[in-house]
């Protein structure tokens, strides 16, 4: 059974082959001359860098991109290299009492969103969640840290940053090509001239033949272990005891998680959700006694009603060691940097 939403039914539309999407051009018009106008405004009037380094780490287009998986793995090299980072985010859809939220060990995914949850439970770095990000910044500081990622933000003009990674779906590229809400683009392609580092997910070897773009960094996803969602009880991949089961995804594109249970060789019924998914255990009556399989951002809203047979599948962001060499020389050139209270790319482009 599919459990779609208005934002899932734009996305298979704006990176299917639908053409009725067209019809928005005049609304297309109206947002891109309101978001730059938007953008002018911020960075003159507004913006301000935080003294503290700053990486943001973003994307240009609605639909997940794979953000999570590369902020886990820029923490754990950045705490492999001697540094303290810590990561902010708005915490899509949690409920935490008040803001800014400091993720701790007593933290539920309810309270604190189930990509930010997901982040401290694989880093145990200080993760600081609200909608102003100024003022998870200042809460973040006040817990010994040295760095601070933030999670998303790359369209923030308010907040003045020092290094910019943009993440990029290696297999739906930029859907149509056109800008909300014809598109799922929030900024032009040419945006992407602006960013300090280019992560392309996953890309095939077909598409990164015709890739749109060039000078960017690839990543791949690999799957690393099956964990019992009920005991946390590590199981190898090849260890797995189900061939035939339910899979569930509640992230921006479900058929990333699916074409790695294929190639597991996994014989699945696919269930999307919408991302961000509040789940409940009646969301699950399809499964009966049968084995049900998840990410790890889903599991964590499952731990309290899942079953003995329900699993996540643990992955982790690969990258190559050009990319990492790049990455920690820019990270170290920004120590050695003063802040000027101005953002340090005045190139960005509409």
């Amino acid at each position: 059974m599919k459990k779609n939403s208005f934002e899932s039914f734009f996305l298979r539309n704006w990176y299917g082959k639908s053409r009725w999407t067209l019809l928005l051009l005049p609304i297309n018009i109206i947002f891109i001359l309101l978001a730059s106008f938007r953008r002018w405004c911020l960075i003159q009037f507004e913006q301000r860098t935080p003294t503290i380094p700053l990486i943001v780490v973003g994307n240009i287009s609605v639909g997940g991109t794979g953000k999570t998986p590369l902020i886990i793995a820029l923490v754990k090299k950045l705490q492999a290299e001697g540094f303290a980072p810590a990561v902010i985010s708005r915490g899509y859809g949690s409920l935490a009492k008040e803001y800014p939220y400091t993720i701790t060990n007593q933290s539920t995914a309810v309270e604190a969103g189930d990509e930010p949850f997901s982040i401290f439970q694989q880093t145990q770095c200080p993760v600081v969640i609200g909608a102003n990000r100024f003022d998870s910044i200042s809460s973040a500081r006040n817990q010994h840290v040295d760095l601070v990622l933030s999670d998303d933000g790359l369209q923030d003009y308010r907040l003045g940053r020092h290094l910019e990674i943009a993440v990029i779906d290696g297999q739906r590229w930029f859907g149509n090509g056109w800008r909300l809400p014809v598109g799922p683009l929030r900024e032009s392609v040419s945006r992407l001239s602006g960013v300090d580092m280019l992560v392309v997910n996953s890309p095939s070897e077909h598409s990164l033949k015709n890739a749109p773009i060039v000078n960017f960094h690839s990543m791949q996803i690999k799957p690393c272990y099956w964990v019992k969602i009920k005991t946390n009880e590590v199981l190898s991949l090849d260890a797995f005891p189900h061939s035939d089961v339910h899979a569930v995804a509640g992230i921006g594109n479900p058929q990333r998680f699916y074409q790695t249970l294929k190639q597991l060789e996994l014989d699945f019924i696919e269930h999307d959700f919408p991302d961000h998914h509040d789940y409940r255990v009646e969301d699950f009556y399809f499964a009966g006694e049968k084995p049900v399989v998840m990410t790890e951002k889903d599991a964590a809203k499952c731990q309290s009603f899942a079953k003995q047979n329900w699993y996540y599948l643990a992955v982790e962001a690969q990258l190559d060691d050009v990319f990492w060499q790049e990455f920690m020389q820019k990270v170290k050139s920004i120590r050695v940097q003063k802040y000027t209270g101005k953002i340090l790319h005045n190139n960005l482009i509409p």
